[in-house]
């Protein structure tokens, strides 16, 4: 059984984090701790149909942001790893500089402090020098950083093939297919 913790903060996209859990939610060897931020509730109802119960519904734990003292607040915690998804770049502030206000950004230092696999989905566009030194330095510490970033080489004929495409490419580095994968075969 794999546990993966999932943080959705409040920048745009949350449609990548609602599909990695309706991903998830399919896979009986992956049990998920969901964690969404105030930005991130208020984002399922600007963008989706969703509400947030229904999110909350499709992880196998949810956790207040709040709550510092959670399970997966500590390293003692097993878990294969962590996927921040969308990532604001408050909350990648938070991580790259190891300023744990909040339990996504507490869960992620966990993540990088016990050399967990965290990957970082940022959703921000243009970047400016900043956010660039943001995510090197997150790299520097240890975290994957994963833009939500389209294969055209698949033919996408919806939004839905696009974001299934990204979410897939994300799960790749837990190692959990995804059927909506379509990889590439070379130029025949």
């Amino acid at each position: 059984m794999k546990r993966l913790v999932i943080g959705m903060s409040g920048s745009s996209g949350v449609i990548y984090g609602i599909r990695m859990l309706e991903v998830l939610a399919k896979d009986p060897e992956v049990e998920t701790h969901l964690i969404l931020s105030q930005a991130a509730k208020m984002n399922i109802g600007i963008e989706t149909e969703w509400s947030v119960a229904d999110v909350e519904a499709l992880a196998d734990e949810v956790h207040n942001n709040k709550n510092i003292g959670a399970s997966i607040a500590s390293g003692s915690y097993k878990t294969a790893g962590m996927i921040v998804v969308p990532c604001s770049m408050k909350t990648l502030s938070g991580i790259a500089n190891s300023y744990a206000e909040n339990l996504i950004i507490r869960a992620a230092d966990v993540m990088l402090k016990e050399r967990r696999q965290l990957v970082i989905v940022p959703r921000e566009s243009p970047l400016h020098t900043g956010h660039c030194e943001l995510m090197l330095k997150a790299s520097q510490i240890g975290a994957i950083i994963c833009p939500p970033s389209p294969a055209f080489y698949t033919s996408p004929k919806t939004v839905d093939d696009i974001i299934n495409h990204s979410v897939a490419r994300v799960l790749d580095l837990f190692d959990i297919e995804s059927d909506s994968l379509q990889r590439w075969q070379g130029n025949v």
